[in-house]
């Protein structure tokens, strides 16, 4: 009885040792570290998607042309939507993300801020269709070949949305440089239309 006794308590303080090692096992199986190249994507749209937020605020206050101004709203929305959902899927991961800018995106919103007016809206759009084609083109690389599944469902959702915020830079570019052009043609008549009149004042002026 008393051998029984000894061998069960050997069987609970065994199974003691075990079972927290075991949980220990579950826990870091779950917080398996990413592949470099899905971490990477992480903070890269982490970086870009804040570069949209802060570029997409200032272009709703700034703009002159008010599809470029209703652009930057829409941007401002839907990336701060984006972005706290990839701040979740980093904490879930072990990614670390920077709080503020890196220093290729700060110098870009820099640049975009300090301009004004016509000046800015054209530069802004041009500048959105070309980081707009960027980000479609690696979000739908990770949606493809991302090994996580949780970094690749965040791709392949978010890129649809994407897709629609190229199309929408594209034709406001189109808008912005067709009021400019629409702008040149009418400055253009208005010159020739003067030197006309200034000619003819001219030559009536002679004749006397």
């Amino acid at each position: 009885m008393f051998k029984a006794a000894e061998v069960a308590k050997v069987l609970v303080f065994s199974f003691a040792l075990i079972f927290p090692a075991g949980s220990a096992l579950a826990a870091d199986t779950k917080s398996e570290k990413l592949s470099s190249s899905d971490a990477n994507f992480i903070k890269e749209a982490a970086q870009g998607g804040m570069m949209e937020v802060q570029l997409g605020k200032f272009a709703s206050e700034k703009a002159s042309n008010d599809q470029v101004k209703e652009f930057g709203r829409r941007m401002e929305q839907d990336h701060s939507k984006a972005n706290d959902e990839l701040k979740k899927l980093a904490s879930d991961k072990g990614v670390n993300l920077q709080n503020e800018l890196d220093k290729k995106h700060k110098s870009a919103v820099e640049r975009l801020t300090k301009l004004s007016g016509a000046e800015f809206d054209r530069q802004y759009m041009q500048a959105m269709v070309k980081d707009h084609k960027e980000d479609v083109s690696k979000f739908q690389r990770e949606s493809d070949k991302a090994k996580d599944p949780d970094v690749k469902k965040f791709a392949s959702q978010t890129l649809p949305t994407l897709k629609q915020h190229l199309q929408l830079a594209e034709s406001t570019d189109k808008n912005v440089k067709g009021s400019k052009s629409s702008s040149k043609s009418t400055g253009t008549s208005s010159e020739k239309s003067s030197d006309s009149t200034n000619k003819s004042s001219s030559e009536k002026s002679s004749s006397r």
